[in-house]
């Protein structure tokens, strides 16, 4: 019972990943305090200690912290092929600018650990599932130049925070999906945006990119299962890839989504549409053997879970 009684702060608790985050502490009998600032909060619990902040604010960021033992850092924008084609910088100057923030106030305030997560972009080109201490053998491959380059640089961030005594757990996760995920047209990552077209009906059925790319999938849930466990576990900042483990092309992710929503569109391929890093894959043995994790959800199972969700919370998206 690591969490009980602990008062944790989850930034972005109303986003995706820090939606799940709050629900996965407060059944880990947590106190989460929830700092809001523009999107309401999804989960309702009593046992939620909502305040109003702005994290961007050197001030709020150290208001909500006072008191607070561990922080998961789950606020911050997300890069996607569609995304950067209207703004590259956005999603890089919303993370440097959030994630310097909260550093610098954990480090102020006392916090005892915090959760900071690195990305799989950050890897240089590799073929075979890449280990942690590769980062730093290569550089990203170049569709992550600017967002790949960022997330190397907030793992230094971390790692001066840690070095002043702050325990930072620091996890890169591969893609994940699942309830709550970002559906929109416009800024929406692979499985998501599949989904929205495969239950709007789209014929044919268009996909970016070759369908040969290559991707280690891995559902929300577990995702935040892991990070718990790298908390507890090994904040000592040294980095650990959670994923699922095995790999599958967006050709068969395509495939699969369609079984499960039931449409038989017509599949085009279209590669002249923005693609990122055409095969990425990670090597997750250690953390299976320094946090004992192992995937619980299947894809075909986390697939038919997150349509039923969309079917029933988001068929105004289009």
């Amino acid at each position: 019972m690591f969490y009980k009684d602990k008062l944790c702060l989850v930034t972005g608790p109303s986003g995706f990943v820090g939606t799940h985050m709050v629900q996965a502490l407060l059944a880990a009998g947590a106190r989460v305090r929830a700092p809001v600032h523009e999107r309401p909060m999804i989960v309702q619990d009593p046992q939620i200690e909502l305040v109003t902040a702005d994290l961007t604010d050197q001030g709020q960021c150290r208001r909500v912290m006072a008191g607070v033992q561990y922080v998961f850092h789950c606020a911050g924008a997300v890069s996607a092929a569609g995304v950067t084609v209207h703004n590259p910088m956005s999603a890089i100057t919303a993370n440097l600018t959030l994630t310097a923030n909260v550093l610098e106030a954990a480090m102020a305030t006392g916090v005892e650990r915090i959760l900071i997560f690195g990305s799989s972009t950050g890897y240089p080109v590799a073929d075979y599932p890449i280990r942690e201490e590769e980062m730093w053998s290569g550089p990203p491959h170049p569709s992550y130049f600017g967002y790949g380059w960022m997330r190397r640089y907030l793992e230094c961030m971390a790692e001066f925070v840690h070095q002043r005594g702050v325990k930072v757990a620091l996890v890169r996760p591969t893609a994940i999906y699942g309830r709550h995920d970002n559906f929109s047209a416009d800024t929406s990552h692979v499985i998501p945006a599949l989904i929205r077209k495969a239950v709007n009906g789209m014929d044919p059925f268009e996909v970016w990119g070759t369908g040969d790319e290559i991707r280690d999938f891995l559902h929300v849930e577990d995702m935040v299962r892991g990070c718990l466990l790298a908390v507890e576990k090994v904040s000592v900042f040294d980095p650990v890839n959670i994923g699922y483990g095995q790999v599958i092309t967006v050709r068969d992710i395509v495939e699969t989504i369609l079984r499960v929503v039931g449409h038989d569109g017509r599949i085009f391929f279209d590669a002249s549409k923005p693609t990122t890093i055409p095969v990425r894959m990670v090597d997750v043995t250690k953390a299976r053997e320094w946090l004992g994790f192992e995937p619980s959800i299947t894809l075909e199972n986390g697939l038919m879970d997150t349509v039923k969700w969309f079917r029933d919370n988001c068929l105004v998206v289009k």
